[in-house]
């Protein structure tokens, strides 16, 4: 029987399942010919993390290229076989023999179980070695994969200091300090020692070693070497406001003479880092140039730990002992509090309540004007206001009150405070 349908005079162009016409072969083509530029382009980006110029450096890469390498042995034949066996049972392969009745293997069962064990213990003991290894609290042993540290080097200590935005570097065995801009000599262990003025920070000089906190009020330490001549770039690899975008600093590998030149050329053109000069490059700044200084403040990096850079401040260190006595009263109290007022960014903003920024005082959290239209902050000579959110918000003539509980945890007028409160 044939069909009542009349047949086209012509054939059609090529249909797609969907019905619509293929794309011409060059527009298919256009995507790979895109293609090598790209990775032309990509040739041009540098793998720091892969092209360590340190020795510890070298160390971590090797952790990242064995781990990567062992769990690649569990996924390449995972794609393989998933491909392998979606062409190999197609449903237009007639030859491919099809049990619906297997449900078991033991022999694929003890692969599959194995394989992925023996690569979690590989990957723990690997990764159990390097942690000790690489800790960077531990001096080094090696200055690379062949030669031991010589007996006598002494490492070369640095200070560094993460500040807004910017980075200050003390080298107490010479007595110079420089901003944004840090030398050290080839194959000579350096010993950092570092901490933060106010915000977090991570101290991270991807070629040499691995990213270390900078917290303020605390000090961490990383030990390295760097192995090869070259100029390499050091950055702040945690947010820490405004200025972070550009807190970078540049980190050159020299000879020994090299650098010798270096710190005798620092001390004879540097400025000096007097107590004044540190006060006000403490204060927020971005994109700050290198700066190089013949002498700083003694005791300066301890100071900047104990958060007390001026002199009538008070450290960390005798905050403890005066907790561990008991604390003060009266008049003394008072006089503690006024010395606890070590922020260098609220010097200019007068007797002000703290956070007097943004919408509640129209000032941006950075302008050099003073906040206006909040409440001072209150008299704190009296005891029982130390605690008390008095501060009013702009139209308020007084900030609402806020009575405190009595022995019983009852307000007046109120219900009884939950039981964690009278705690």
């Amino acid at each position: 029987m044939t069909s009542s349908t009349p047949l086209p005079d012509r054939i059609a162009p090529a249909q797609s399942r969907g019905g619509l016409a293929r794309r011409p072969f060059l527009q298919r083509l256009l995507p790979l010919l895109a293609l090598p530029p790209v990775l032309a382009m990509l040739g041009g980006c540098n793998l720091v993390v892969m092209s360590p110029a340190g020795y510890v450096a070298e160390q971590q890469r090797n952790l990242v290229l064995a781990a990567t390498g062992l769990m690649l042995l569990i996924i390449i034949p995972v794609i393989f076989f998933t491909l392998f066996f979606a062409w190999r049972y197609r449903a237009t392969n007639k030859d491919a023999v099809y049990d619906p009745e297997w449900h078991h293997s033991t022999q694929l069962e003890v692969l599959i179980w194995t394989a992925p064990l023996m690569i979690i213990i590989a990957l723990g003991a690997l990764t159990w070695i390097g942690t000790h290894t690489l800790d960077p609290f531990r001096p080094l042993s090696k200055i690379d994969a062949k030669r031991e540290v010589p007996a006598g080097v002494v490492p070369l200590q640095v200070e560094a200091v993460a500040m807004d935005w910017k980075w200050l570097f003390l080298y107490p065995q010479y007595g110079i300090a420089t901003v944004n801009e840090l030398a050290a000599p080839v194959d000579r262990p350096i010993q950092f020692k570092i901490t933060a003025t106010d915000v977090m920070n991570t101290f991270y000089i991807p070629t040499l070693a691995g990213m270390v906190y900078a917290m303020p009020g605390m000090q961490t330490q990383l030990h390295a070497v760097i192995n090869r001549e070259g100029a390499y770039e050091g950055r702040s690899a945690h947010y820490s406001g405004a200025g972070f975008s550009n807190m970078f600093f540049k980190f050159n590998g020299v000879t020994n003479e090299a650098f010798d030149k270096w710190v005798a050329k620092t001390k004879a053109e540097g400025g000096e880092l007097t107590q004044d000069a540190y006060l006000e490059l403490e204060k927020p700044s971005e994109s700050e140039p290198a700066r190089f200084y013949k002498s700083y403040a003694k005791g300066l990096f301890d100071r900047i730990i104990g958060m007390c850079p001026r002199p009538e401040q008070m450290c960390v260190g005798e905050m403890v002992k005066i907790d561990a006595r008991g604390g003060a009263s009266g008049a003394e109290a008072q006089a503690n509090y006024d010395r606890l007022q070590y922020d260098n960014r609220m010097a200019d903003r007068g007797n002000e309540a703290p956070g007097a920024t943004g919408p509640a005082s129209g000032t941006g959290p950075h302008g050099q004007t003073q906040p206006q239209g909040m409440k001072p902050r209150p008299d704190m000579g009296n005891p029982d206001s130390r605690n008390q959110g008095e501060s009013a918000l702009p139209g308020q003539e007084k900030a609402p009150e806020v009575k405190a509980p009595d022995s019983q945890g009852q307000k007046e007028g109120g219900q009884i405070a939950p039981k964690q409160l009278n705690q």
